[in-house]
């Protein structure tokens, strides 16, 4: 299989860990755009590709295939538009969009250009979680009645300057850049929530962003959910499943992996395998698009993850409990 032509639109942090990764992953960089004519330069002698002066110029491009996104969350949507329209397929970083509105264009974009749109929720592909969904799968839990994700890490001691550390662009504090991942793995694991209440605060007051945001989750099978995140707490990368034969969890971002049955007093820790999940996820974007498969985090799995954070915006800033099946009709 030829190696997929891809560009990368939004040169900084992220957009350059995506660039690294698409290469591991075997696909080739030809081509990046980025506001700053610095930026373009410094990215494309280091990547080894072409600096577009323009994003027009970026997707007339022939020699590109696909678009990697890594711009600020509330130009998603007109990005993958964009982008669509030109004939590219499209890779954008989480979260999708920040309302369903936003979303729903984003996708009936893509459907309409017949290209692929994927969504980079890779944390479902951790190999603890695949384990936790065969479990929920086969029973070994028995029925599920609650569970728990948080993410959470303590860089908002060190406020970030730029769009990252805007409220307008990060609404929810750590939950549009963090918690939106465990919002996608907990839809993964059980199926659509059904209602949310939220709160989020600065309760130490360091930046601009909220610096605690939690969530309550009634889900449509029947499980409650806790998600949360903070931006001055030690790192925290847990996802956690109770159910009433057995409990089952992970922590350190997947690479640690427990099990316990009803009765026992302790934990087990068990193996388990972990895995460069931005990688996989992009040679998976290469593969759909060589063979016309669907990605596993497309549009409407994306979309899944955007209800339940406006939603969480939604209830933090009203203090009501919001219906996500409201949420999900907005247009």
């Amino acid at each position: 299989m030829d190696p997929l032509r891809v560009a990368s639109v939004g040169l900084g942090w992220w957009g350059s860990t995506l660039a690294d990764k698409a290469r591991l992953g075997g696909l080739e960089i030809v081509s990046c755009f980025a506001r700053t004519k610095e930026s373009r330069e410094l990215f494309a002698e280091s990547h080894d590709c072409r600096s577009a002066s323009s994003l027009d110029e970026l997707l007339s491009d022939p020699d590109v295939e696909a678009a990697l996104i890594a711009t600020p969350h509330s130009t998603h949507a007109d990005l993958v538009a964009a982008a669509a329209s030109a004939g590219k397929h499209v890779f954008v970083d989480k979260p999708f969009t920040l309302t369903v509105a936003e979303g729903k264009r984003a996708i009936r974009a893509a459907e309409e250009a017949g290209v692929v749109l994927q969504t980079g929720h890779n944390r479902r592909r951790q190999p603890a979680n695949r384990r936790l969904k065969k479990m929920v799968e086969d029973g070994q839990l028995g029925m599920i009645h609650y569970a728990e994700a948080n993410l959470s890490y303590p860089k908002g001691l060190n406020p970030r300057s730029g769009w990252r550390g805007d409220p307008a662009e990060s609404p929810g504090g750590g939950m549009t850049g963090l918690g939106v991942h465990m919002a996608d793995t907990l839809n993964h694991l059980l199926g659509r929530a059904a209602r949310v209440a939220a709160f989020s605060r600065r309760i130490i007051g360091v930046g601009k962003l909220d610096d605690a945001t939690t969530a309550t989750l009634e889900f449509e099978r029947g499980p409650l959910a806790f998600l949360g995140t903070s931006m001055v707490i030690p790192d925290i990368a847990r996802t956690a499943l109770w159910g009433t034969e057995a409990a089952a969890w992970n922590e350190m971002d997947g690479e640690r992996f427990y099990f316990q049955r009803v009765g026992d007093k302790e934990r087990e820790p068990q193996p388990v395998e972990t895995l460069d999940t931005v990688k996989d996820e992009l040679e998976e974007f290469a593969q759909n698009i060589r063979n016309g498969s669907p990605p596993e985090t497309g549009g409407p799995e994306a979309l899944e993850a955007v209800v339940i954070l406006e939603g969480i915006v939604e209830s933090a800033a009203t203090g009501k409990v919001v219906d996500l099946d409201e949420v999900r009709a907005r247009e």
